[in-house]
């Protein structure tokens, strides 16, 4: 879509060279509309230097937000925001969108505590015009927001960015069903052929259809170049040409795409780097009195050799060195390999074993199990929902389907763990990966909430192990000792824990047996904080006895009896309050007559971002704070 409209510089004439403009010198975005297209072009490269320069320090997400400068650009100098509403799937793909829109002097504190959010989060700026953080919803909220401007009288549109990898989830489609009569909602797809893990899927092929097709759209437009450039008859032969081709255009994409069957008027494919294309996509897209999708081609991780090269390892990454492009990553183990190399390990000798993902086969560590075994790995796309019953259909068939899956994303598909797997008692197990404080990524991504959700799901049983080897014994345990539906959660990141060893198991372990009369109870990461605050509190004269639980649900009457002996019980848990294991606990123990004192530290509410030893910090989950808080108990102060 080139501007054929451009003046023409006459013979010899001389061009002016165009001023420099800085990001700093702009009041943002108000004079974006002010620039010509090669100012923008410069400021765009100044948009990825600073991106790569800041997420090489603070880590972040940034091979897609490098493919999606361009459209940033177009979309803040074609609308009119914040009165125009521009909805960003997932959020990770907005930091030319943060840049542009008054944030560039607080860039630099990207992800940090009190710093900038790596996703949308309207109370840092009105132009994020919704929260973001999991995939899909854009097109609905856009939906929402267009009908909302319809019955007030507003003359604005709501325009949703969703990437090729948003589109493989179910929600996206209700929202492309229910947008079709829509007259102010326009769709930016930012195809960049990759989601996080390689797109998979019948939507992949039909995108890669359509790209297919362009090629014949830029075969047709050196066709008329040509054409025009005969004496003559040049000019007349190719408008005459081009009519006939556009007609075979409009037979081979527009009226023959899945969107366009939804209703929608299809423009594309374009160059989504070509500030020009798509700002002219976005202007006829304004004209139609109907919803438009407009299809953009992009490379994800574009202006960053490495990122280019290898985008899925810079899709999120915890910092880098900018001339190498080497990530700051441990090239040792980490909970999500420990158990994507066990699960691998177990199906050597086990074909009925299957590993399912929803689009995260490396940050699950299934990517050994899908290397080795690829027959039995299924990719099913950022669709938990349908892992999940896809995995009840398996385990009715005498499969036994593992399914992992990070923490918050889990929350998706509660429908399904409960209608699909739990009624029927099919055996599915999940890894519950990131299970906890994940840090950078803050309030939507920190996995808080599965143990309330699994919880209240009937005969669901749940691990929570502390170590590396209490992961490999509990995975073996749900695939081939326990039955139905059973979690085996972790945390992110290393296993750094000290505390005894010597006696691993999937159950419980009691340290100290009825040597105090205070028990100290945690499980999984925090237990190693527990341990450690012990150690401390014994050299004070206030030692402690210690629980450990590794299986955290449903808890063993014999345990609970043993429990009820203490005349002080604190509980450390890495939860959020309501639906947490020490709520249950406290619970059971009142019902069977437990007259002690008894106390928990939890979370109360969502995390914001910070390092996760921070947030474990201000929660009073570090070791230091479990023993000021222990300090406080004994001492009758709290």
């Amino acid at each position: 879509m080139k501007n054929q409209n451009k003046p023409k510089l006459q013979e010899n004439a001389v061009a002016v060279p165009l001023p420099q403009i800085c990001l700093s010198d702009l009041e943002l975005p108000k004079d974006l509309k002010k620039l010509t297209v090669p100012q923008c072009n410069r400021l765009c490269k100044e948009i990825r230097n600073c991106m790569i320069e800041t997420v090489s320090q603070t880590g972040g997400h940034l091979a897609s937000s490098l493919g999606a400068v361009e459209i940033t650009m177009a979309l803040l100098r074609c609308f009119n925001s914040p009165a125009d509403k521009i909805v960003w799937d997932v959020g990770h793909q907005t930091y030319a969108h943060k840049i542009l829109t008054g944030r560039y002097d607080r860039f630099s504190t990207l992800r940090q505590e009190g710093g900038i959010s790596g996703f949308m989060k309207p109370e840092e700026s009105p132009h994020d015009s919704f929260i973001s953080g999991h995939s899909s919803t854009s097109i609905s909220l856009a939906c929402g927001m267009a009908e909302a401007m319809r019955m007030q009288g507003k003359d604005s549109y709501a325009v949703a960015v969703i990437g090729d990898g948003a589109l493989t989830g179910g929600l996206a489609y209700e929202g492309l069903n229910n947008g079709g009569k829509l007259k102010n909602l326009i769709v930016i797809l930012n195809d960049n052929v990759m989601s996080i893990s390689k797109n998979v899927g019948s939507l992949s092929r039909h995108l890669r259809t359509i790209r297919l097709t362009d090629k014949y759209i830029t075969a047709k437009r050196n066709v008329e170049k040509t054409l025009k450039s005969l004496p003559v008859v040049g000019e007349g032969l190719a408008k005459g040409i081009k009519g006939a081709k556009d007609s075979v255009r409009e037979i081979l994409i527009r009226e023959n795409t899945m969107f366009s069957h939804l209703g929608f008027v299809y423009l594309g494919p374009i160059n989504g780097h070509n500030i020009e294309e798509v700002e002219e996509a976005i202007n006829i897209a304004k004209k139609h009195d109907r919803p438009v999708l407009i299809h953009a081609v992009t490379k994800k991780g574009r202006g960053y050799r490495p990122a280019e090269d290898n985008p899925s390892a810079y899709h999120g990454v915890s910092g880098f060195d900018i001339k190498t492009g080497n990530p700051d990553i441990s090239s040792g183990d980490c909970y999500s390999t420990v158990f994507g190399k066990y699960l691998t390990r177990l199906a050597d000798s086990d074909e009925s074993i299957c590993a399912i993902t929803a689009a995260m086969d490396s940050g699950t560590g299934l990517n050994y199990f899908r290397q080795k075994y690829p027959n039995r790995f299924f990719d099913v796309g950022i669709a938990e929902q349908h892992a999940v019953t896809f995995g009840a259909g398996l385990a009715a068939s005498g499969m036994k389907p593992v399914f992992a899956v990070y923490s918050s994303f889990l929350q998706r598909s509660y429908d399904q763990l409960l209608h699909d797997v739990s009624i029927g008692k099919q055996h599915l197990v999940l890894g519950v990966d990131r299970a906890g404080i994940v840090g950078d990524d803050g309030e939507t991504h920190q996995g808080m909430f599965d143990v309330p959700m699994l919880t209240s799901i009937p005969n669901a049983k749940i691990y929570s192990p502390s170590c590396y080897e209490e992961l490999r014994k509990c995975l073996w345990e749900a695939i081939y000792n326990d039955e139905g539906l059973v979690a085996v959660r972790y945390p992110r990141g290393c296993d750094n824990s000290s505390f005894e060893k010597y006696k691993i198991n999937a159950t419980y372990n009691f340290t100290r047996d009825l040597q105090s009369d205070t028990l100290l109870i945690s499980y999984g990461r925090i237990y190693d904080n527990v341990f450690t605050a012990n150690g401390i509190l014994e050299k004070k004269g206030l030692g402690c006895d210690l629980l450990k639980l590794t299986c955290i649900f449903p808890l063993s009457e014999k345990m609970l009896e043993k429990v009820s002996c203490y005349k002080r019980v604190i509980f450390f848990e890495e939860c959020h309050c309501n639906g947490s294991i020490s709520q249950i606990m406290g619970n059971l123990l009142l019902q069977n007559g437990f007259k002690g004192g008894y106390s928990a530290v939890t979370s109360d509410g969502f995390i914001k971002q910070a390092s996760i030893s921070r947030c474990l910090e201000r929660l009073g989950l570090d070791a230091d704070g479990i023993v000021r808080y222990v300090e406080e108990i004994m001492n009758g102060k709290a």
